[in-house]
């Protein structure tokens, strides 16, 4: 039963997940909002949403555990497994831009968490407003660098423009009923799981979750690179991995404080060094041997790392 549980809520999620971005987009558009500014807000909020549900879902029943290892899991299962299997499929250019403000957020993001965690063993609602206000400035700065490059790459639906008021009602309240349930039978689900296989609610988040919350991003990326088009864009991959910490955490936190389980100490002991140290890998993958690519054996060490991260956590 926790095993339908966990599937019928990531397939909710998913669901609900893609009717809520098709609705914001929509609504964006109808609104007059620049296609550049829903590009990088509007979707970005949205896309985060099945993880912030989960997240809050989690606090507010009182397994922070599962908020933590959402996000934690998430963002390692981004690089290592995301990127890691794209790459192998098709290799990835790499944009010089992505080292100038991408990569040094989300170091930032990810030790700014650290930090706060570590201090008290508390995410409060004063981190949370500190983490999201962050968020705000480096959207800001991003649209205004996006503004001045001719580059800017965004994955908007342009048919969304027209698209009627009540087809927007009607995908918003599916993405919220999807999203909702979704959630809360997830975390239900997880909560069982994790009694059944007699290991932690954290583990189970860490890895089936944040695989499950993954999976739509792999998949497309998956796809894309089969069919040789340009497979994933790495400033999305490294948005998403802001997104999760400063807005899906940021959020939560303001709403209700994240406390870290002292019965699950590998939390700041190991794994959130493992997405620290995921995220810190890219700077010399890009590098070396070949400069601004990350090609197919990079991508298997990446997945390689990712498989030992996975086996670490659950044996």
């Amino acid at each position: 039963m926790s095993v339908l549980l966990v599937i019928a809520g990531l397939a909710l999620l998913v669901i609900g997940g893609d009717f809520l971005v098709r609705a914001s987009v929509g609504l964006s558009f109808k609104l007059k909002i620049s296609k550049l500014v829903i590009g990088m807000t509007v979707v970005s909020f949205a896309t985060s949403a099945p993880e912030l549900l989960v997240s809050l879902q989690a606090a507010l029943d009182g397994v922070s555990d599962i908020a933590l290892g959402n996000v934690i899991g998430s963002n390692i299962a981004n690089i290592g497994l995301v990127l890691g299997i794209t790459a192998i499929i098709s290799p990835l250019a790499v944009d010089k831009d992505f080292y100038k403000l991408n990569w040094p957020m989300m170091m930032l993001a990810s030790f700014v968490l650290y930090y706060f965690l570590w201090n008290d063993n508390v995410l409060t609602a004063i981190e949370g407003i500190i983490m999201f206000v962050a968020l705000i400035v480096f959207l800001f700065l991003l649209i205004r660098a996006s503004r001045k490059s001719t580059k800017a790459n965004l994955e908007v639906d342009d048919s969304l423009a027209v698209v009627s008021n009540f087809k927007i009602v009607t995908w918003l309240l599916i993405g919220a009923a999807g999203l909702y349930f979704g959630s809360d039978w997830l975390v239900e689900g997880a909560k069982q799981l994790a009694k059944t296989v007699g290991v932690s609610d954290y583990a189970i988040s860490v890895t089936v979750i944040a695989i499950g919350t993954s999976v739509p991003e792999l998949a497309a990326s998956v796809i894309a690179a089969l069919k040789k088009e340009k497979a994933i864009s790495l400033g999305n991959l490294i948005g998403s991995n802001i997104f999760n910490i400063a807005s899906v955490l940021g959020l939560t936190a303001i709403i209700k404080p994240i406390v870290v389980n002292p019965e699950t100490p590998q939390i700041l002991s190991t794994n959130i060094f493992w997405m620290i140290g995921f995220a810190a890998i890219l700077i010399p993958l890009m590098l070396i041997p070949k400069r601004l690519e990350i090609g197919r054996y990079k991508g298997i060490l990446l997945f390689g790392a990712y498989i030992v991260f996975i086996y670490i956590t659950l044996k």
